[in-house]
């Protein structure tokens, strides 16, 4: 068990280059740490690294907590995002405009892709766990710059 353990917890710290095992590596959702999300996406949400590096140009695997009513503006990604719903329902639309009356409701164990560079946005209604993975680094480009949490005067003090 406490060999696990530790594979666990170097999977969650080492980048995915150092991943090279003879063995499986099993997370458990009890061992994640949470914390602050990265600055470009609005305040409310904590996020876990389950896997890898999101800052690294390699494979990484994260999950999100989204409170409920959260809003993510549209937006694209330099790399394809792909996105389990876990708990929840997490509602996805394209396009350059929020519109909640578009898109779609992916509910638990759903699936989508945001290819690289497509305007996309979401929202939720209710608290919500995602799981996104990809090949990083992990960035997001507002279409609107006003919409970018990084160019609020609270993100500049």
């Amino acid at each position: 068990m406490r060999k696990t353990f530790i594979t666990a917890l170097l999977l969650i710290f080492l980048p995915a280059s150092a991943w090279a095992m003879d063995e499986h590596v099993a997370v458990q959702s009890s061992a994640l740490k949470w914390g602050l999300p990265p600055p470009g996406l609005p305040a409310g949400a904590q996020v876990a690294v389950v896997a890898g590096d999101p800052t690294k140009d390699a494979p990484y695997v994260i999950r999100a907590k989204l409170p409920a009513f959260y809003k993510i503006a549209p937006h694209t990604h330099p790399t394809d995002e792909n996105v389990t719903v876990l708990s929840g329902a997490f509602h996805i639309a394209m396009g350059d405009k929020f519109d909640t009356k578009k898109g779609e409701t992916v509910k638990p164990g759903g699936f989508f892709i945001a290819k690289t560079g497509m305007q996309h946005y979401g929202w939720t209604t209710a608290p919500t766990v995602i799981q996104i993975h990809g090949q990083g680094p992990f960035a997001i480009n507002y279409v609107n710059p006003a919409d970018d949490p990084r160019n609020s005067k609270s993100a500049t003090k």
